[in-house]
């Protein structure tokens, strides 16, 4: 037992490390990015937001960092605000400093979409929220697997990720918080280990990260994150950033000579850094028939459906998308195989209509 506490111990160090965090004790694990979410909406939520304050979040958030907030709203009487794309199908951080306001909260934003690939100006929408009084929370589960987070630069009250974006198991995931606003919140879940005292009508409650940790934790796979980001930094993140711009670009490139193809989200640019994924439609065809045939006939791995990012697509004015990820495995040999395949899968498949 104290060996593995001391590796699940370890492992929050290798975490804090990672992201750059200014106290391991700031490191909370949870199941995976959405409990963190809930955790912040729940605990910090419930706690600080009343009837008429103001909660703004983008219309690209996944579905993870929304109906938490929906709950909480529905509970509280706060509003829920939405920041709408630009032009170039990116969210609008204007609109959102326009929304900035005294009666605003929290921020709930994304660092990186997982459906348009643009990255958010986080610092930025840091100070801004400040000067308001409001908190931030990131959803950087695709950013801190694809390029180098520091928390501290960031300046977000709290961020979250999950393992198996990292390369590492399912069943875990991270907040991270400021350890000031961390002590002030009361816990999400009770039981074992998130005690100082207990009493027959009431229990004192443990310092964070422990606070936040009830019950015997996903101990395993918490280790196992551990050497997933012993892996990653083998590489190092700003290596593996500037293979995947190079890679995402590639992507994004061979994609555009398809015909009738739509991509969705900003160009690749200099100034502009785009996640190295692509969501995109063809035109008569449903993205759903793409996956599947891509899959069965040519043996590549793409996604279909609308991602969690339901409110996204409507915005859009469609109701799914394909989508092909990259990471730091995957090579322009196989950008080339799946663009071939898609080719091929488009003449499949409207030639059979």
């Amino acid at each position: 037992s104290a060996k593995a506490t001391d590796a699940y111990e370890s492992a929050r160090r290798k975490v804090a490390n990672f992201i750059n965090a200014a106290d391991s004790r700031e490191i909370i694990f949870t199941r995976n990015a959405t409990e963190a979410i809930n955790l912040v909406a729940y605990s910090w939520g419930l706690s600080n937001l009343k009837q008429g304050d103001e909660i703004i979040l983008t219309v690209a958030e996944h579905h993870s960092a929304i109906v938490p907030w929906q709950f909480v709203s529905q509970k509280t009487g706060a509003v829920l605000k939405y920041v709408g794309l630009t032009k170039e199908e990116v969210p609008d951080i204007e609109q959102l400093k326009g929304l900035l306001s005294s009666k605003t909260k929290i921020v709930v934003v994304h660092h990186v979409s997982n459906v348009l690939g643009s990255m958010l100006p986080i610092e930025e929408v840091v100070s801004c929220a400040n000067k308001v009084g409001a908190k931030v929370l990131v959803d950087a589960c695709q950013s801190v697997p694809h390029m180098p987070v520091d928390v501290q630069k960031l300046g977000a009250d709290f961020l979250v990720a999950s393992s198996h974006k990292m390369c590492g198991p399912t069943g875990v995931g991270f907040l991270h918080g400021k350890f000031e606003i961390l002590s002030s919140m009361e816990p999400f879940l009770g039981g074992g280990e998130m005690i100082a005292d207990v009493f027959e009508d009431k229990s004192t409650y443990a310092e964070p990260p422990s606070r936040f940790e009830a019950g015997t934790p996903a101990i395993g796979e918490a280790i196992g994150l551990g050497v997933a980001i012993d892996y990653l930094s083998h590489f190092g993140m700003q290596r593996i950033h500037e293979y995947e711009k190079v890679l995402g670009s590639y992507l994004y490139e061979s994609l555009l000579s398809v015909p009738n193809v739509r991509i969705y989200g900003p160009a690749p640019s200099a100034s502009d850094h785009r996640a190295p994924l692509c969501s995109f439609n063809v035109e008569n065809v449903h993205p759903t028939d793409i996956a599947e045939i891509l899959d069965l006939q040519h043996g590549i791995a793409i996604r279909s459906g609308h991602h969690c990012a339901q409110i996204l697509h409507r915005t859009l004015g469609i109701n799914a998308s394909a989508r092909a990820s990259l990471h730091f495995y995957n090579t322009k040999e196989e950008v080339d195989a799946f663009i071939h395949g898609l080719k091929a899968t488009i003449d499949f498949l409207t030639s059979h209509h």
